[in-house]
């Protein structure tokens, strides 16, 4: 059976990259592309548009493969590959939201699995955000609820709340209006985690959000 999902290896141990290459060639992927360093992945990801990034986190060049991952203009599922299983690494490559990520030396099973679950997974939409010194690549399935606090806002995700220097109306420009709605002049809800509707307010797991009477169009009781 023949593949016609386009990949890119990025990988800078060039007997590792061909390997993986020669791989996915004998599974019948046929449209697979390699990049030995992070400038010829960026280079290559701008003209062969990749659907699925198989990223050495820490490829050589300019850029680390989770700096790569981080890039606005990348719409791939990116699967990391590591030599690296320490915490604090993991917890960076997590940020960038990734398919999976796969521990050296790659196993076929492990690879190809990896490699479905890409196939099936639709890419989620995500927003680049500054939580601190940090750039992180925020998905918006993981995010719950945003609230207004004077000049800042507050997002709330599954795993903590990030504080930026933003409008609420300027960042609700970036988010998709089929899936956020706005209950409140200073509180926008992502509605596909709503577990719980009153007359006056909705629930986000445990936590309470009021509905104002001149967003309450924006709830179907």
């Amino acid at each position: 059976m023949v593949f016609s999902k386009k990949i890119l290896i990025v990988e800078d141990e060039i007997m590792i990259s061909d390997f993986i290459f020669k791989m996915l060639n004998n599974s019948g992927f046929t449209n697979v592309k390699v990049a030995n360093n992070s400038e010829d992945a960026l280079f290559t990801i701008n003209n062969f548009k990749p659907e699925i990034l198989l990223l050495d986190i820490n490829v050589e060049g300019k850029d680390s493969g989770i700096e790569l991952a981080k890039q606005k203009n990348i719409e791939a599922n990116v699967i990391y590959i590591t030599a690296q299983n320490d915490n604090a690494t993991i917890q960076k490559a997590i940020a960038t939201n990734p398919i999976t990520y796969l521990t050296k030396p790659l196993k076929k099973t492990d690879l190809l699995a990896a490699i479905q679950l890409a196939n099936f997974k639709t890419k989620t939409q995500s927003i680049l955000i500054k939580d601190g010194f940090e750039e992180i690549k925020l998905s918006l399935d993981d995010l719950l609820f945003i609230k207004s606090d004077g000049n800042y806002i507050d997002i709330y995700t599954n795993t903590k709340k990030i504080s930026i220097r933003e409008s609420l109306e300027k960042f609700y420009e970036k988010l998709d209006e089929n899936q956020f709605l706005r209950i409140h002049r200073s509180i926008i809800i992502n509605q596909n985690k709503i577990t719980k509707k009153t007359a006056t307010s909705v629930f986000i797991y445990t936590t309470e959000l009021p509905i104002s009477r001149n967003y309450k169009k924006n709830i179907e009781m």
